[in-house]
């Protein structure tokens, strides 16, 4: 497993994506773009994963079947699915697929994510991307500030 050094400073706002699909990969990247996110891309589960734990992602986006034949194969999801959540509380997960209705709570819920996106949804993920952005600003900011408060010895 290889992949190109491409450094995160602070001001970055870095995000991962999980996505096979060229069309959604591209639509994806130019969202995140237009939103001034830095985003690297996976080829497998393995590097997602190793990514993952290297960088705090703001936004992570896992395809439905990515690097596999049906979701319950899917390495990348089923591992953020079994992480505690403090490992994964800096990031906003948005997961992408045929099976999901957009921003419907309940299914986002039972993935253990904080957003599913149909694919056809995907010719608006700029807004999208926003309201779930901000979503999960309001929901876990103050969380977020007092890690690191505390990280900083201000508490």
């Amino acid at each position: 497993m290889s992949f190109d050094l491409d450094f995160v400073k602070i001001t970055d706002k870095p995000a991962l994506l999980a996505i096979n699909a060229p069309d959604l990969l591209a639509t994806a990247r130019m969202a995140l773009n237009d939103l001034d996110y830095k985003c690297h891309t996976t080829s497998n589960p393995g590097e997602f994963l190793t990514r993952f734990a290297q960088v705090q992602y703001q936004v992570v986006i896992i395809e439905e079947l990515f690097c596999a034949s049906n979701i319950v194969e899917n390495d990348a999801l089923l591992q953020v699915q079994i992480m505690p959540m403090a490992q994964r509380r800096h990031a906003a997960i948005l997961l992408v697929g045929d099976s999901f209705e957009t921003l419907h709570a309940m299914q986002a819920f039972q993935m253990s994510v904080h957003a599913v996106i149909n694919r056809n949804d995907f010719t608006v993920l700029p807004q999208i991307l926003q309201q779930v952005i901000a979503d999960n600003q309001m929901l876990l900011g103050i969380y977020r500030d007092t890690i690191q408060r505390i990280a900083t010895g201000q508490i």
